[in-house]
């Protein structure tokens, strides 16, 4: 009975993986919307900068206090609670009074330590920062701490119970109201003063409070979906035993996350220290940078992490071996293809997204070419982050934590050789180019610590691949570059050129590199393809 209720879930599953994908998309485009809102309605400016900052430092806190442990360990933790006589219920409640009492402590906490995370975070030495308005942002966006927990903790519940739709599409909702704020905030009288900073300012006010409340708004749209589900809490005081099975690799997971922590306090102080509008800048082309992978990995890799997590319980290491391989070369067939139209058409996408409103020409064109000198750093970056899921579901955590300590110590003499040798304009540039070398960098560990632990992990066939790929993708480069050279000999110049740019330079670029590909007759392009069209389908 139990192993025919196992069945019937898992064509529910791929149903919803389709929902789930798109739910995700939608979300990025949403979120990436509100974040080019906010460049045009406050412009790339010290303003921006400290709204960036301020909004990063809530999720550094629920990261250190329990995201990388609750993502890892907690719903496998649920989905075992399912078999106790009450069907987990006393577990569940205990563990949402346990983890929300200790996120509204430490949101307490950092909101009295708001001055000393700015301090943190903030060089303003060279007078380009305003460490004031970054603690006013703090004060008011630093509550988002619990709520980020509460939605965590709940989608968690909802994850082990198999329902994913509400999880999926709450953080869209989050970024209307984030809309809804900048538009309101646009049309509020009044300035944001610098110096002094006034908390009473109408704009800083609508800014800290309107995003907060996004927040607030994605975390209670999913008690409906546990009012259905059957799940009413009830506090419950205590530990549970089965807790201190999984406290070291918790500890490991923590670890972690601090040690990529420090890497983003050195980039965050590089960056204010450099020239104002860096620290916004870096989140834009950070986030066009992470829009593709999170795409293609949803798409792509959802059939193939459930079975790598279910190889590496059973201890039937061969299977575990092909399924990193094939998400591996996957990745590359998808990914390097996209970071060849990025390279060719960073700058046409800085400016044809963001040239308006507060935002001039000259921040934008920075912005696209410092997504254009990272973009190589894609396919790396999706193979760290599939290694790591390997690493997890082998239940090892402190693999990761040593290689990200590694990585760390390479990224930081470069971070600080970017403010110390390249014009203070151009630093975000290279400290992008920085974090895609650091990719590179545990992509190669990863591989060779997984061929240590596992052995043969069919490297042969995944260089092969990376390599076609890399060729087509250099094709692709350089057949963009012709054509607009002969289209638009005297380059991007306005917010019009750059969209003609866009368009050519992306269809170029994308049809020659996956063309190549299909002419190298590299197998995996066929599946990778047959996967998006699977997903469009169901979406």
């Amino acid at each position: 009975m139990e192993q025919g209720a196992q069945k019937r879930e898992v064509p529910s599953l791929a149903r919803a993986s389709g929902s789930m994908a798109v739910a995700t998309l939608v979300s990025r485009i949403t979120g990436f919307g509100w974040k080019v809102m906010l460049a045009w309605l406050v412009g790339t400016n010290v303003v921006s900068d400290s709204f960036t900052i301020a909004n990063t430092l809530p999720n550094i806190v629920f990261e250190l206090l329990l995201g990388g442990v609750l993502a890892s360990i907690v719903v496998p933790l649920l989905v075992r609670s399912q078999d106790d006589p009450d069907g987990g219920q006393a577990y569940t409640n205990r563990l949402l009074t346990v983890g929300m009492t200790g996120l509204a402590v430490g949101t307490v906490i950092a909101i009295a330590a708001a001055p000393l995370f700015t301090g943190l975070y903030v060089d303003d030495s060279t007078g380009e920062a305003n460490s004031a308005l970054v603690t006013a942002f703090a004060y008011l966006l630093l509550p988002e701490i619990l709520f980020y927990g509460l939605f965590a903790l709940l989608s968690a519940i909802l994850q082990a119970r198999h329902v994913f739709g509400p999880t999926a599409w709450a953080p869209m909702v989050n970024n209307l109201v984030i809309m809804a704020t900048l538009v309101l905030y646009a049309v509020v009288p009044g300035e944001i003063s610098l110096d002094p900073v006034r908390m009473g300012d109408t704009k800083l006010l609508v800014l800290g409070i309107g995003v907060t409340l996004g927040i607030v708004v994605q975390s209670l749209l999913l008690l409906p979906a546990l009012k259905r589900i059957g799940f009413a809490f009830r506090w419950n005081w205590g530990f549970d035993a089965r807790l201190k099975e999984f406290a070291g690799l918790a500890l490991w997971i923590l670890g972690y996350v601090g040690v990529s922590q420090v890497g983003m306090v050195i980039t965050q102080r590089v960056l204010t220290a450099a020239s104002n509008g860096g620290a916004t800048i870096y989140s834009n082309a950070w986030l066009l940078f992470q829009l593709p992978y999170g795409v293609i990995g949803v798409s792509l890799l959802t059939a193939i992490m459930p079975r790598m997590s279910k190889a590496a319980a059973d201890g039937d290491t061969p299977r575990l071996i092909d399924d990193l391989s094939t998400g591996s070369r996957l990745s590359a067939v998808m990914l390097v293809p996209i970071s060849a139209v990025l390279t060719i058409a960073g700058s046409a996408i800085g400016v044809a997204l963001f040239n308006a409103g507060e935002t001039g020409i000259t921040e934008a064109q920075r912005l696209g070419t410092a997504l254009a000198f990272s973009a190589f750093g894609l396919l790396p970056y999706a193979l760290v982050m599939l290694q790591l899921r390997v690493f997890y579901a082998m239940k090892d955590a402190r693999t990761p934590t040593l290689i990200m300590v590694v990585m760390t110590i390479v990224k930081i003499p470069l971070l600080y050789m970017c403010g110390a040798l390249v014009r203070p304009d151009q630093v975000v540039i290279g400290v992008m180019l920085v974090n895609s070398l650091t990719f590179v960098v545990g992509a190669v560990l990863g591989q060779m610590w997984l061929w240590v632990r596992l052995g043969n992990l069919h490297s042969k066939k995944i260089v092969k691949v990376i390599a076609k790929s890399v060729f087509a993708g250099l094709a692709g480069v350089l057949a963009g570059w012709l054509v607009t050279r002969l289209v638009l000999p005297a380059g991007v110049e306005s917010r019009l050129t750059a969209w003609v740019a866009l368009v050519i330079q992306g269809l170029v670029a994308g049809v020659v590199a996956f063309g190549v590909l299909a002419a190298l007759k590299v197998p995996e392009l066929k599946p990778a393809t047959s996967r998006i069209t699977r997903l469009v389908r169901r979406g």
